[in-house]
Order: structure tokens, then sequence, then C-alpha cells
């Protein structure tokens, strides 16, 4: 779910004035038209889930990789097929999320002629969030896992600087007439480009979410040199076994390199970033139960709501700031309003604000 803050000076735009103007900008940086209007579609959707994080915020960023070529935009991938039910796809550093949404699209397929499919990522670039993809897997009838890993901003349960990235991860099952059930999440208590937006509109920190250079807790944003494992001061050591390990599948075991070895997204912008991602897809009708999991993820979720508290399944709030957000438009806030408009100037565009 996301938490991101809601504020009264941002401006709202309409997703599909937001779409298009991201395709043009990315397809002007070079891109293909499929793959920029692939990724605008990506950001948008992210942004109307509410993950600001890791939605149309990232816009800027991106287009400053694709002109100095750290990443790629017509990259040379191709998927090498290892084994019955495995691949590697070799991203060239072509964009993470394009490089993703094939990914899992490779995964189900083999999943189809195997019943499971185990797709991995090498020499990719940041793939935004890692739910679109589990989510892609659920509405092709798949159960799907997708993770991803980061270079260090988040400090390890018992340091004191960053060592692992956010690590996110991501499940998705398929559910009859409607949104897949979602959990993506990172394994911080915060993504980091949470704290990246608090820096750029000047807001505070939630407490116990982030730490200063002196490894000592902080809620002011441009003090923050790392975020906490998710469980905090006292649980840490949940979130950060779980970063480690996914930092262990789309790292090393994929030939990519792990944590503090990882260039800086924003840091190091002239250096490739040579991220992983790994991607699983199960096909349902292979086990017991799959001819009638999706009605029973429907039952499951009745009886949820029905409990005290009315608790509900994870990816229902962000279905429901989707359809507001579809409705109102989607917050731009004033500092990325100007980046916007520096991007349109760079090419020439006409603004989305």
């Amino acid at each position: 779910m996301s938490t991101q803050p809601t504020h009264a000076d941002a401006t709202p735009v309409p997703a599909g004035t937001l779409r298009n103007w991201a395709t043009r900008c990315f397809a002007a940086a070079g891109m293909g038209d499929d793959d920029a209007a692939l990724l605008a579609a990506s950001l948008v959707q992210t942004s109307l889930w509410g993950i600001d994080s890791h939605g149309v915020a990232l816009l800027p960023h991106y287009l400053d990789r694709l002109a100095n070529g750290t990443v790629r935009a017509r990259p040379n991938t191709h998927i090498e097929r290892t084994a019955a039910a495995t691949a590697l796809l070799h991203a060239d550093q072509g964009h993470g999320i394009v490089v993703g949404h094939r990914a899992m699209a490779e995964a189900v397929r083999i999943a189809s002629e195997q019943g499971i499919g185990a797709v991995g990522v090498k020499n990719g670039s940041h793939c935004g969030a890692i739910g679109l993809y589990a989510r892609a897997a659920a509405r092709a009838g798949c159960v799907g896992l997708a993770f991803t890993h980061a270079d260090s901003v988040a400090v390890p349960h018992g340091g004191k600087r960053p060592f692992f990235g956010t690590n996110p991860i991501a499940f998705g099952f398929p559910r009859p007439g409607g949104e897949p059930l979602c959990l993506d999440m990172a394994t911080t208590s915060i993504p980091f480009g949470r704290v990246r937006n608090a820096r750029r509109e000047g807001h505070p920190l939630p407490p116990d979410t982030a730490v200063d250079a002196q490894g000592d807790w902080t809620t002011d944003a441009r003090a923050a040199v790392a975020v906490a494992p998710l469980g905090g001061r006292e649980f840490g050591h949940k979130g950060y076994a779980l970063a480690l390990v996914i930092d262990l599948l789309c790292g090393p075991l994929l030939g990519n390199p792990y944590g503090p070895h990882i260039p800086r997204m924003f840091d190091a912008i002239d250096e490739p970033r040579r991220v992983g991602a790994f991607f699983i897809a199960l096909d349902p009708a292979r086990f017991a139960g799959g001819a009638a999991l999706s009605s029973q993820i429907e039952a499951l979720a009745q009886e949820l709501v029905a409990e005290p508290g009315a608790p509900r399944l994870p990816g229902d709030p962000e279905i429901d700031v989707a359809a507001q957000r579809s409705r109102d438009g989607i917050p731009i806030e004033a500092g990325l309003t100007e980046l916007f408009r520096a991007c349109s100037a760079r090419f020439g565009l006409p603004a989305p604000l």
C-alpha cells in the first residue's frame, strides 16, 4: 500500500495527458515507439496506484540516463534459453522496465509449456515498481513472483552504513473479473525514492525510517543517507535478511554485482548500473487447487472483509487510489512541475502542466 504524502500545492494532471507527454519524451530521447509507450504507460500506472516514488517522478532521471548512454535507448537484448524451464535475458543496459516486461512475458510463456518459468536479467537497469510484473503474470493467468535489487541505500540491521538496496519483492495472483491480488513491497521501511521526493519538496520523513551519515535516526530528508530495513529499530533483522537473499538471487546468481558494488543510481550517473532482476511464473493448472484458485482468492477476500476491522487484500488500496486519480488526476508537486518543464524544453515539446 502506498503511504506517499499528499499536499495542497500539487497540481492534478490527467493520466492520459502524462502518458502521451512521457511517450513523446522517451521517443525524442531515441527509444523505439513501442518501448517509449510501454515505459510511459508503466510510469503513469505506477503513479495512478499512488506509488509516487517509482512513478512519473523518475522520468527526468530516466531521460538523463538515456542522454548519457548509461541506459541504451535501443539495446541489443536477447534471451538465452538455459534449460526447459529457465532462461537468461541479456539486457545490454536496456531500460529496466522494458526489459522487465519482456522477461516476465518469457517466464509466462515458458510456464505455459513447462508449468513453471524462471527468467533472470543480466546487465539491466532500474525496473521501476516490481509489482508491474507480478500483476502482468497474474493477468495472464499465472502466479507471478518478481524480485530486483539496487545499490546501497539501506543500512543493515545492527549496522551504521548503507550496504544493500531496497531490494523489493512482489507476488501476483489472478482474481476473477478484477485486478490481481498483488503484494508489492520493499524490504526497507520506505523506498529511497520517497527520501528523494521529500528532499525535492521540502517534506520531513516519518520517524524511524532513515539514518544520517553517523548512523543515527533522522526525519530530515536532506540529512538521510540510508533507509532502515523493514521492521525498524527492533525487528529490522527481518527486512535485512530478505534484502540479502534477494540480492543473491538478482546479483551473484545471474552474474551481476551486489550491494555496494552496484553503481549508484543517482550519484554515479555516468556509470552503467548492471542491475539484475528475477522473474518466476507458475501455471496454476499444474497444481491440485489451480482450477479453483482465483475463486478461492475471492472467497478469502470476502471472509477477510467480514472480520473485525475489515482487513483487505494486498493491492486493494492501490486499486482505490487508481480509481480516485483516474477521476481527479495525478498530483504533480511544484518541484516536479519545474523538472517537467525543463524536460519539455529539452525536446521542444509542450509541457503537460
